[in-house]
């Protein structure tokens, strides 16, 4: 079994996530099959297909999250060093042309582009792991190659 490198932020929303499953979802889930299976002929009953198909996808999702969870190996970055990139790292770059972009190196559960979150085993994530402050990092991407400095990292 692969280990998940992840935050304990990240940790906790698998276990929410999975805990409202349980114990909200499920039980709702349940209830509903039991209302549509007693409206009668379940072979035309599209609420009961509904609710079973919903079943299913519930089904998979808990096992999923079962699964990562027994996986999840918490990296705290009290333990990082902070004069390089690791996980969990939060990198602020400025490109050649002073284009800034900032960036969280989390694993692949907590991938959150819109928020900067981006994995390490993202191509961005691969080039950055190992640098320091001041270092240029040159990153491809499909049109190209761009070169960031490292201008700040923080935990």
């Amino acid at each position: 079994m692969n280990q998940l490198p992840m935050t304990k932020e990240g940790y906790d929303k698998l276990v929410e996530e999975l805990d409202r499953l349980k114990h909200v979802e499920r039980p709702k889930n349940i209830a509903d099959i039991a209302e549509a299976r007693a409206h009668g002929d379940l072979s035309e009953n599209a609420e009961y297909h509904a609710a079973k198909e919903r079943q299913g996808f519930l089904g998979s999702r808990i096992q999923e999250l079962e699964q990562k969870i027994s996986s999840a190996i918490i990296v705290s970055s009290a333990h990082q060093d902070p004069s390089r990139v690791t996980f969990g790292a939060t990198v602020r770059l400025v490109s050649e042309t002073g284009e800034e972009k900032r960036y969280t190196l989390v694993g692949q559960e907590e991938v959150d582009l819109k928020l900067g979150k981006i994995s390490i085993q993202s191509p961005v994530g691969k080039a950055l792991i190992g640098h320091s402050k001041g270092e240029s990092v040159t990153i491809r991407i499909p049109s190209g190659e761009v070169v960031y400095s490292i201008e700040e990292i923080s935990y």
